[in-house]
């Protein structure tokens, strides 16, 4: 018979065998982190999550750079002011020197906005909009001899179009523009190329603008090309004063080269000089409107009914008359349409009323 083996009761003071260590088949290794010998599970862990923070930091921060979230210190001498004409003419010292103080007290508390024109750029940043806090801040750091620096969102504009509509509706919300600034950038945009054309520049910049706003920037679109290089305060050319010296110019195609050369020989120091002068050239050519003819010339046609000569009547949205020296005028948006003006002209010779 066999001998059993007597089995002895557990002893408490011998540590019991550690035991055996077990390997998967297929270790894996968390993304970024390098495998070493009995890495401790936890500190895989941790190693694994702080690499997938800075990832997702890094992702986030491409993200909001890319979609002008992104606000960061740039330095002054890199931001371009030139990059977009500027639609604002002058500015009031006195609000200057407002906003240099307030700069002064409680620092930028709204970032200019910049494009990016590329690594290669000197400068490297473009200014879209806030050139009063640029101005004002490059002033405070000539006053201090400091480089000076500017918090900026960058931004990524598709094109100059689209620049120049960031630019035009910051300035709309934030601090109004004259009806001549905002006729002066659709006219400085059309130039540079940015649009076909001055009326695909207002329809473009000025497109949440009302009906009769756009109209009246229109209208000053006319004195800018006529005068922009002789006017030494077009920003104080009222609405109302405006208008009539665009009537002017269009009752007298003669009065363009007077008025410039008025201007030039008068050489106005102040606003209210050559607001004087402007009113004196639109009441000459309204008086000679309205002399009345010699006696030996030929009995007038019979009087027929006529509109208000400071009265433009719109036939219809968009297309407008008034009658001048010279006979209708017809304008208004509705012109510029395709094959507008041919339909116009047709109904006319055959005799249609409008």
């Amino acid at each position: 018979m066999a001998k059993r083996k007597r089995l002895s009761p557990p002893r408490l003071d011998i540590a019991p065998e550690a035991a055996p260590e077990t390997k998967s088949a297929f270790p894996s290794y968390p993304l970024g982190v390098a495998p070493t010998r009995n890495m401790p599970i936890a500190s895989v862990a941790r190693e694994a999550a702080g690499s997938a923070a800075l990832d997702e930091m890094g992702r986030t921060l491409s993200e909001a750079r890319e979609e002008g979230r992104l606000i960061q210190w740039l330095p002054l001498e890199e931001i371009d002011e030139s990059y977009l004409v500027r639609d604002r003419i002058e500015t009031c010292e006195e609000e200057m020197q407002a906003l240099i103080d307030s700069l002064r007290d409680r620092g930028q508390q709204t970032a200019i906005e910049v494009a990016d024109l590329g690594e290669g750029a000197k400068p490297r940043w473009g200014l879209i909009s806030g050139w009063r806090r640029l101005t004002a801040l490059r002033r405070i750091a000539t006053e201090e001899g400091t480089p000076g620096r500017v918090l900026a969102i960058p931004r990524s504009p598709r094109n100059a179009a689209e620049a120049y509509r960031a630019m035009v509706e910051e300035n709309e919300i934030r601090v109004g523009l004259s009806h001549y600034e905002r006729a002066r950038i659709v006219a400085r945009a059309a130039d540079a190329g940015v649009y076909v054309d001055d009326m695909e520049a207002l329809r473009a910049l000025f497109g949440a603008a009302t009906r009769s706003r756009r109209s009246k920037i229109g209208s000053f679109v006319r004195i800018v090309r006529a005068l922009d290089a002789e006017l030494r305060f077009p920003t104080q050319i009222g609405e109302r004063a405006g208008l009539a010296l665009v009537r002017a110019l269009d009752d007298d195609p003669e009065l363009i080269e007077r008025l410039r050369a008025r201007l030039a020989a008068a050489a106005p120091a102040e606003a209210e000089a050559e607001a004087a002068l402007l009113a004196e050239a639109i009441a000459e050519t309204i008086a000679k409107a309205e002399v009345p003819a010699p006696i030996d010339t030929p009995a007038p046609a019979p009087a027929r009914r006529s509109l208000p000569r400071a009265t433009a009547v719109e036939l219809r949205p968009g297309l407008s008359c008034r009658e001048t020296s010279a006979g209708l005028l017809l304008s208004g948006e509705l012109l510029e349409q395709d094959g507008m003006r041919d339909r116009i002209l047709a109904l006319l010779r055959e005799g249609i009323s409008l």
